[in-house]
């Protein structure tokens, strides 16, 4: 006789239910029908299983990641380590890399996934495997259209850099040359409809205070813009301008427009993120009231207003480019999906 009362699902059930939800209000097309076999595979254990928590992407939570992007305000984008919590990082990454050529080939065409594998070839291969950590994490994107964006992260050595492209490299080079304090953790490669682009992702070792930015922003060609990032790391974090160690990532790419600088806070390892965060960075986009309205839905899209808490947000990052000012991505963990937290509501709701 069955039993009644065991609501034991897979987790892809919540994560699926999320996307969905989250993809008809935005009004975007469902992310489901081209990455629905992906999220089934990452998330087929039971929802009570404590192990989703064991990840590099969201300690403590299953590692589906949504995040909301001023210059992508209309998007819905989202993150997840593939293959679940018990898959070899070699597994991960050649998934990871699989649904990239797949998707990349299938929808925007031969020639972006011959430029995906020439930029990807040193992270496919074979080398290294013992040293992995993670492996690599997947990303996308969705429009009224479709898919937009595929993203897949890829853990760096330092030995790799001359694999990267050669703007890329000189920049890297010069980054850690400038500020000793970084070290090259990951490589992002992306594709767009329109073009792809290469990421170098740095962790900052030890205290920053914002100031320090400055020698390094001045050799990319973007000091200009230094003011305007510490206006919104300020407003955001109550007058923050020193970020302790282990809450810094920095990122750097080259972009039409020049060299990119993308600041990443990591909010879940800061020990003062001040309550009123949320309506903090409201206020820092009340000038520019169309991409309001976007994190609006967004934040409804996930329920996040309801959570009456801010302690689900996991990442503000700050991005800027010579032309362009600071622009702002939040990335969240729903509280749903933390371990120990409310899968159980999900459950009595679905």
């Amino acid at each position: 006789m069955p039993d009644l009362y065991n609501t034991r699902q897979p987790m892809a059930r919540h994560v699926e239910r999320s996307i969905t939800n989250a993809a008809r209000h935005l009004h975007v097309s469902n992310p489901l029908n081209f990455v629905g076999d992906m999220v089934k595979r990452t998330f087929a254990l039971p929802d009570d299983d404590s192990s989703y928590g064991n990840n590099a992407l969201t300690p403590g939570a299953v590692p589906f990641e949504p995040s909301f992007s001023e210059q992508e305000p209309n998007a819905l984008r989202f993150t997840i380590e593939p293959l679940g919590p018990h898959a070899s990082p070699s597994s991960r990454r050649d998934e990871a890399t699989r649904e990239m050529r797949r998707l990349i080939n299938g929808v925007f065409g031969r020639d972006a996934l011959r430029w995906f594998d020439t930029r990807s070839e040193e992270w496919r291969g074979m080398n290294g495997l013992s040293w992995m950590n993670y492996g690599a994490w997947f990303g996308s994107a969705f429009d009224e259209d479709g898919l937009y964006a595929a993203k897949i992260y890829y853990e760096l050595l330092p030995s790799q850099i001359d694999a990267l492209s050669q703007g890329t490299a000189r920049i890297t080079r010069l980054a850690c040359a400038i500020m000793p304090s970084l070290m090259p953790i990951f490589t992002s490669i992306g594709c767009k409809r329109e073009a792809g682009s290469q990421r170098v992702t740095f962790l900052h070792r030890g205290p920053l205070s914002l100031t320090d930015l400055s020698p390094l922003m001045n050799q990319l060609g973007i000091g200009h813009q230094l003011p305007g990032l510490m206006r919104v790391v300020g407003l955001a974090l109550g007058g923050r301008f020193e970020l302790p160690h282990g809450t810094v990532l920095l990122g750097l790419r080259e972009t039409h427009e020049g060299v990119e600088l993308k600041l990443e806070i990591l909010l879940a390892a800061l020990p003062d993120v001040p309550d009123g965060f949320l309506d903090l960075v409201r206020l820092g986009l009340a000038e520019r009231p169309r991409q309001l309205g976007a994190l609006e839905r967004w934040l409804d899209a996930f329920g996040v207003d309801e959570a009456g808490t801010e302690g689900n947000f996991s990442v503000l990052s700050i991005r800027v480019t010579p032309r362009t000012s600071a622009r702002i991505s939040l990335y969240v963990r729903p509280l749903e999906f933390e371990i120990g937290g409310q899968i159980e509501e999900s459950r009595q709701m679905a």
